[in-house]
């Protein structure tokens, strides 16, 4: 329990500064539960004092009844129901909602934090998982885990002291009876469900990442032979996250049974102590239906528990995952008194720079030497895989080198702050990032204060401007997921603009014109020609067409090959 409770410590504490919010969501959904009570409980006494004063009439018998009064509670206590339900719904999901998006986004701010080497460590489908699965997991902390037990407590201390006003010995039974039934709905089910709910986690992160690895890497796979064998692995995956759903299925169908068997006999021990006393007349009739029925009426609120604690173990080992990713921390580290660099075009100089990545046989780069003047524009060549990328991550220190020094106007990069470095260094990655935002949000991460005019502007420069403006909703218009609603050289297109509006002093193009046809390529590299003077720049390319598309202005190329030039 403590190892629990301290796995949980950072979520819950991040709960408890929303208290107020929190306490009135789960006031919403003890509203609801208690009008629940109210309603089967008076309506269960009204039946039978209106049928009990019917057959006394019916005798011959002096009798009478004030409907007014239950009729309009039973009416209140029906309408409190569906109100509460509804804003309780509402409000928590809300909550919840508001909540996960802020987790995201700090597990996000982490994840951007990281070096390139400490990312590399993972798989891109696991820290989606962090971002995604695991933080959705966390959703249960609060809407299935903290509020329907307190709820549920609360609710049998009602039932209990409801029956005890009437009957002291029926509300000590029942009491004792919904409390035992509370203890194994939260401690029972969570041991039974902790195993299987932990590796249905562990399992289904597996299954993802080795989907979109078959899915990304199918034409290889097919090529080599070795799909079937990549299947065999996605089915017996497949297969062991079935038999724990199966498990998890079983132990909550136990929950839901336990839950009826023990509402049940709470209720026929609160109805025979109830008839004990009605024979003994110290209890009317009305009373004796109406405890039962408000006993009852628990189902409502002990019927959520076995699901949710059933799964409890999927709950914590997404805790556990994400506070690992908390704790996670850059190996970059940032000098104490930075250097500031100079002013204009920097010179750039690698000396004897090697970098390995962990797990690989070989150095990405090994033992290279490399300088770039002051406005010089070099074109670094090479096959896929045979470093330009690696040396453009030292360049913005993603990476720091394993051996060597990189320098930046004679000032290693080490001794510069990473924001400083950053925002003077413009870096088109092979990749074209975009996120499910407007047109203008995605360009101005880059420069968060750019003037649409500036936008429009850069847009010219690729030759999206006419085609922004023809859309209904002009730089608003959202791009999708990925850049999903862009072709591929739209989207390319539309990341170089990107970097045109960071007006950096040293810049880092990585195949600028991928996805172009090769008479847009020349007309975009003449504009750039201009936008390039009086800045330093590395191009990164497999190889030179010299057909009009290549990158304009290169002075000099070398090639890459294995970490050293050739």
């Amino acid at each position: 329990m403590r190892i629990l409770i301290s796995e949980l410590r950072p979520w819950l504490k991040l709960l408890a500064r929303r208290r107020a919010r929190m306490a009135l969501g789960a006031l919403l959904l003890a509203l609801t539960v208690g009008a629940a009570i109210g309603l089967l409980a008076l309506s269960g006494w009204f039946i039978t004092a209106t049928a009990l004063t019917g057959a006394m009439l019916a005798a011959g018998m002096a009798a009478s009844l004030e409907v007014y009064a239950p009729g309009g509670g039973i009416r209140f206590f029906a309408v409190l129901r569906t109100v509460a339900r509804y804003l309780e719904r509402v409000y928590n999901h809300d909550s919840v909602l508001r909540l996960l998006a802020e987790l995201r986004s700090g597990m996000f701010a982490v994840l951007a934090r990281l070096d390139a080497r400490a990312l590399g460590q993972r798989r891109a489908s696991e820290w989606l998982n962090r971002l995604t699965a695991d933080i959705d997991t966390l959703d249960s902390l609060y809407l299935r885990l903290l509020a329907p037990p307190l709820v549920a407590l609360l609710a049998i201390a009602l039932v209990s002291g409801l029956l005890g006003i009437f009957l002291l010995p029926a509300g000590l039974a029942v009491g004792a009876v919904l409390l035992a039934l509370w203890a194994w709905l939260v401690i029972g089910q969570a041991c039974l469900g902790m195993a299987a709910s932990t590796r249905r986690v562990a399992t289904l992160d597996h299954l993802r990442g080795r989907i979109l690895e078959t899915l990304q890497g199918l034409a290889e796979l097919k090529s080599y032979g070795t799909l079937s064998q990549h299947r065999a692995r996605i089915d017996a995956d497949q297969a062991a996250l079935y038999a724990d759903q199966w498990q998890l299925g079983r132990v909550a169908a136990l929950g839901n049974a336990l839950v009826g068997l023990g509402v049940s006999l709470a209720a026929v021990l609160a109805l025979w102590l109830a008839a004990e006393a009605y024979r003994a007349e110290a209890l009317s009739g009305p009373l004796m239906v109406m405890m039962p029925l408000a006993v009852l009426a628990m189902g409502e609120a002990l019927g959520a528990l076995p699901a949710s604690f059933t799964g409890l173990g999927a709950t914590r080992a997404a805790a556990r995952r994400l506070n690992a990713l908390g704790r996670s921390r850059s190996v970059l580290s940032e000098p104490e008194s930075p250097a500031v660099p100079v002013a204009g075009a920097p010179g750039v100089r690698l000396r004897n720079v090697t970098l390995t990545y962990p797990g690989a046989l070989t150095p990405a780069l090994d033992g290279l030497d490399l300088s770039l003047e002051p406005g010089e524009r070099l074109a670094l060549l090479g096959a896929s895989g045979a470093g330009k990328s690696s040396v453009a991550a030292l360049l913005v220190r993603l990476l720091d080198p394993d051996q060597g020094e990189v320098l930046r106007d004679d000032i290693p990069l080490v001794d510069v702050s990473l924001d400083e470095l950053r925002t003077r260094t413009a870096y088109l990655t092979q990749h074209s990032e975009l996120f499910d935002d407007s047109i203008a949000a995605n360009l101005r991460l880059a420069q968060p204060e750019a003037t649409e005019a500036s936008l429009w502007h850069v847009l010219e420069l690729v030759e999206l401007a006419d085609w922004a403006r023809e859309l209904a909703h002009g730089l608003e218009t959202r791009v999708g997921e990925g850049g999903r609603q862009l072709s591929g050289g739209q989207a390319r297109r539309l990341v170089l603009a990107r970097v045109l509006l960071l007006d950096a002093p040293l810049v880092i193009l990585d195949e600028p014109f991928a996805g172009l046809d090769r008479p847009m390529a020349a007309r975009i590299a003449e504009r750039l020609d201009t936008w390039l003077c009086g800045r330093t720049v590395l191009y990164l390319v497999h190889q030179l067409r010299h057909d009009g598309s290549d990158p304009p202005g290169i002075l000099r190329s070398l090639t890459l090959r294995d970490g050293r030039l050739g």
